[in-house]
């Protein structure tokens, strides 16, 4: 009897041909920085400049948010104090003056926007409601100086690196604004509307986060 041999092709790769390279979807963190002042006592910066700016640095996916200094990038820096640092020594270079910068990693964000310090009548009721970025927590003897700038339509609430500002009537019928309270609590800071925060927050696609 005859047996037959039959050779079956090996399934493989066929010889002198590389493997293909994988394919691995790492997307960068999210940042959210916040700046102090860049548009104010005489200065302005058109948007687009500070996103260059921002560029300059390395910093990836650069947009800017209305005009009021809020950035969002993305960046594989190990430290975001160090990265405040270098945001800010880079714009006084570049632009002549002082801009505090304060960043937000995406996870802090969604957490501040859907942070709810006053109650929901009292959030209905008031004339503004805004949130103050810190550099660090305030400390005891801050809390405390914070809370002398409490009136009857002035309201505070501290949590984490942010100060939660509630006035019951309009801005303009206030004493309080961030001159006053850094001069009083002896902490750097900038603040942001709640409204501001909630449509950002809809635009990353983080609103379903903050419910």
């Amino acid at each position: 009897m005859i047996r037959a041999s039959v050779n079956m092709p090996k399934l493989g790769r066929p010889r002198g041909v590389a493997p293909a390279p994988l394919l691995i979807l790492d997307r960068m963190p999210k940042l959210y920085a916040f700046l102090r002042a860049i548009n104010v006592g005489g200065h302005t910066v058109k948007m687009d400049d500070l996103r260059r700016r921002f560029e300059a640095l390395g910093l990836t996916r650069v947009e800017t948010f209305i005009a009021s200094g809020n950035v969002i990038f993305e960046s594989r820096s190990s430290s975001l104090n160090e990265l405040e640092g270098k945001i800010e020594r880079h714009l006084e270079t570049a632009l002549g003056y002082e801009v505090k910068t304060f960043i937000r990693s995406e996870a802090e964000f969604a957490a501040i926007a859907r942070y709810r310090p006053f109650t929901e009548p009292a959030r209905r009721l008031a004339g503004a409601l805004c949130v103050g970025f810190l550099t660090e927590p305030l400390g005891t003897q801050a809390k405390k100086s914070l809370l002398t700038l409490k009136t009857d339509i002035d309201d505070f609430h501290v949590q984490g690196r942010e100060v939660y500002w509630l006035c019951k009537k309009g801005q303009s019928e206030s004493r309080f604004s961030n001159v006053v309270f850094e001069k009083t609590v002896k902490a750097r800071a900038t603040f942001r509307g709640v409204n501001t925060i909630a449509r950002l927050a809809t635009k990353y696609g983080l609103a379903s986060r903050t419910e």
